[in-house]
Parts: structure tokens; C-alpha cells; sequence
């Protein structure tokens, strides 16, 4: 099981005589932290080691630091180890009581120097949520190459576009428009800037826009020019495998009291712009009500008020501890899978990583979904979708899933499956070392 104490100071530099050694090192708000970006890193740094680099180092935040926060954590006995090769950093906060910020921001920046000077080679050094960890990598990077003759490492900047669009809606709003340039400014200054989709490169845009009409600048230009998409990495193999084992889909759906094809299934951050809230209306007011359960997996900052909306319905079900293991097969074993997200001012969904692992997962269940933010870029089309926010339309596709017959259901699947393997972890990394490469 996961190791949360696992913190490596010492990385391995062996390597092949004449071989140019090749390390990767993320910062992301890393496990236990329920987020897209944290399953991410974990594939990027898995596929790194498969693929034969050197070290694949994850730089996050102490424990302490997210238990005492408000994001949505897993639960630590519910989270895979890393792969033998994979060295997750947590530095401690840098200064004491006199420093009113930043100390975080220090530490993170001074492991990853203290990194760079360590690792043989050539570093790929990437942040993904920009915001603040574009700023650590920079500063960090800054400092490595004023110091390093011929430093080599090339930096990667990956933003989901809240990262970028919150700071710079906020900025604008209050007059500090400063903030808005620097945010911007900084992800430019990476070597690649890349977004997780072509809908979160035009939100990113559209505030490239808006800080230029009070300022005069050309962030707009050059956001479109230099911006490239990386669709986020899955680990393909380890939801397309599931189906090779039945006797341990059935350990696991039995150990959650579910038969398979029994449920419709929800997982992800339990939140208003997830849409929850709807499906639970809808389902009770569909045909599955009362033959399929309704099985609503994840945390979050609604997960109570879900709960309490489901209290007295035996055929509903909130499951906060589901594993890493777990998922797959509950997302296999499912009659459908349904995202509803709806945009929200504080969130909109800019690819739909859990719709692409669902698919992929395959059985026979459907995704159920909306056209919301990059979730089509994640879907492709291959499932039932419909209008962000409407229950009606919402109960119309539990209705049709309900009416489909096995073979409807199987060729659906089967098309997701396909389009969801163009995701796979090795492709998107090995995409990101060619780019990286080309523009350094």
C-alpha cells in the first residue's frame, strides 16, 4: 500500500556507459489528493520508468499540510504503491513564524535545486496545475541555470485552465491586473506550455484577451502561438486487463455487496459542478430506480449533503474508500457510468480523465455525460450524452441505457474502448520527451 513517508534524498545515477541518462521530475499536488493531475503524474512517472529513464521524481506537499487543508484526499489504504524507481519528495516548509508566505513555495523550489544538481543528464522538469507550481519551477530553474554551466534541463508547464483563468478573472476583478500579467508571464517562460485540451487552450486564451485589452499587451498572440495540448496519460493496460480476470471482479463487487451489470455508477469529486445532485434526481424518476442501484463513489465538499439526500433510500449508495484497485472493476461491472457536469463559476470540467478510464474499462455499461468544458475531447462522442444542468434530459439517458439492447450496448463500448486507448500513458509521455527535445 501506499507509503506517504516515502521521501528518497538520494536519487540513483547508474546508468549505461555513453549513455546520456534521462530523469523526469514532477511537481503536482500528488496522492492522496482526489485530482486529476495526481493520477496523472503517477502514470507520467510510471511510463518514465517503463520507458528506461534514469529517475522519475514527484515533488508534493507533507501529509500534515493536506490533512489541515480542504481538498478532498483519498484515504492512505486505498492507494497503490509507486513502481521501484519512483521517488516522492515532501519537503517541509522553509522558514519559521516571522515568514507569512511562501515557505511552501521555498521548500518545493530548493528540493528541486537541490535535485537538478544531483541528477546526471539530461531533466525533464514538469509542473501540471500552473498555479502556484509554475512559479516554484522557475524560480528553481532560474537559480539551477545562473549557477550550471550548460545546465540541461528542459521545463514543461501544464495547465488545466482554472489554474490560470481564476487567478486572472480574480486579478482583473479587483484592479490588481499585475497578477494577471504575471501569471501569464510565467507560463510562457516555460520552455513547452502545454493544456490538457483544445478547450482549455482557448479558455486560456480568452484570458490571454482579456488582460491584453487593459494593459496592451499580446498575451493572446502568443498563448495561440506557443501553446500546444497534452491530453492527460492513463494507464491504458490497467483498465483494458480487468476483464482478464473475472474471479477477481467478482471478489471485489461482492465485497461491495454489487452484482455485476447492477448498478448505475458515479465517481468522482463529490462537488456542485460534478452534477451529482441531478443524477440522483433523475435516477429516482427513471426506469432503473428501484431494479439498478444508484452507487455514487468519490469525496468532496457536497459529499455530506449527498449523503443526507440518500439517507433514507436504501437504493442509493455513497462509497467514500474506494481504491485505486477498486475502481476499474466497479466501473466494469457497472449498468452505466454517468458524469453529469455542469459549468460552475468555481469549476468546469476540462477533459473528463474518470470518463476516459470508464471507457476503457469496458463492459457493457455506457457513459452517461454532457458536452460540458473538454469532456468531449475525453468521450469522443462514444456515448450518451446530454444538456449540462437538465434532469429531464439526464433521466432520457438512463431511460435509453435502460432500453438498449446487448449489442447496442456492446458495439458502444467496444467504439469507446478504442478511442480511449488514444491516451495511453507511454504515447503522451513519449510525446512530451519528442516536443521537449525540439524545442531545446
Amino acid at each position: 500500500m501506499f507509503d506517504p513517508t516515502n521521501v528518497i534524498d538520494s536519487p540513483p545515477t547508474d546508468t549505461e556507459p555513453g549513455e546520456t541518462p534521462l530523469n523526469l521530475i514532477l511537481v503536482v499536488r500528488a496522492d492522496p489528493i482526489i485530482c486529476g493531475h495526481s493520477t496523472e503524474a503517477r502514470n507520467l512517472a510510471e511510463a518514465a520508468i517503463e520507458r528506461g529513464f534514469n529517475s522519475a521524481h514527484i515533488v508534493s506537499y507533507p501529509i500534515k499540510t493536506l490533512l489541515e487543508s480542504d481538498l478532498p484526499l483519498k484515504a492512505l489504504d486505498t492507494i497503490s504503491e509507486y513502481s521501484e524507481g519512483i521517488h516522492v519528495h515532501r519537503p517541509e516548509p522553509i522558514g519559521d513564524y516571522k515568514v507569512l508566505d511562501g515557505r511552501l513555495g521555498y521548500a518545493i523550489s530548493g528540493k528541486l535545486v537541490d535535485l537538478l544538481h544531483s541528477l546526471p543528464g539530461k531533466t525533464i522538469l514538469m509542473d501540471l496545475y500552473l498555479v502556484p507550481h509554475g512559479q516554484m519551477v522557475m524560480n528553481a530553474v532560474e537559480s539551477f541555470r545562473g549557477l550550471v554551466k550548460d545546465a540541461n534541463v528542459v521545463t514543461i508547464g501544464e495547465a488545466v485552465g482554472s489554474d490560470i483563468t481564476n487567478v486572472v478573472t480574480n486579478a482583473l476583478a479587483s484592479g490588481q491586473v499585475g497578477a494577471a500579467q504575471m501569471v501569464l508571464s510565467n507560463y510562457l517562460q516555460h520552455d513547452l506550455p502545454v493544456a490538457v485540451s483544445e478547450f482549455t487552450k482557448d479558455m486560456i486564451v480568452d484570458a490571454g484577451a482579456m488582460v491584453d485589452a487593459e494593459l496592451g499587451t499580446d498575451f493572446a498572440t502568443r498563448l495561440k502561438e506557443q501553446v500546444e495540448i497534452s491530453f492527460p496519460s492513463i494507464d491504458t493496460s490497467a483498465y483494458t486487463e480487468i476483464e482478464n480476470d473475472q474471479e477477481k471482479i467478482d471478489q471485489v463487487l461482492e465485497s461491495r455487496e454489487l452484482t455485476k451489470d447492477g448498478y448505475v455508477m458515479f465517481l468522482s469529486r463529490i462537488a456542485p459542478a460534478k452534477g451529482v445532485d441531478d443524477l440522483i434526481t433523475a435516477y429516482k424518476t427513471s426506469e432503473l430506480y428501484g431494479v439498478k442501484k444508484l452507487v455514487i463513489c468519490g469525496n468532496g465538499p457536497m459529499k455530506d449533503e449527498i449523503k443526507a439526500m440518500s439517507a433514507e433510500d436504501k437504493n442509493i449508495r455513497v462509497l467514500d474508500d474506494v481504491s485505486d484497485e477498486e475502481k476499474g472493476i466497479i466501473m466494469h461491472g457497472s449498468f452505466a457510468y454517468c458524469l453529469p457536469s455542469k459549468p460552475r463559476p468555481e469549476f468546469i470540467e476540462t477533459f473528463g480523465i474518470a470518463v476516459a478510464e470508464k471507457m476503457l474499462a469496458g463492459g457493457l455499461g455506457p457513459v452517461i455525460t454532457t458536452r460540458t468544458g473538454g469532456i468531449p475531447e475525453a468521450s469522443g462522442g462514444h456515448c450518451l450524452e446530454h444538456e449540462a444542468g437538465n434532469v429531464d434530459e439526464l433521466r432520457e439517458c438512463l431511460n435509453r441505457a435502460w432500453f438498449m439492447t446487448e449489442e447496442e450496448r456492446r458495439e458502444l463500448s467496444d467504439r469507446a474502448r478504442e478511442f480511449a486507448l488514444n491516451f495511453d500513458r507511454t504515447a503522451i509521455l513519449d510525446n512530451l520527451v519528442a516536443r521537449s527535445e525540439a524545442v531545446c
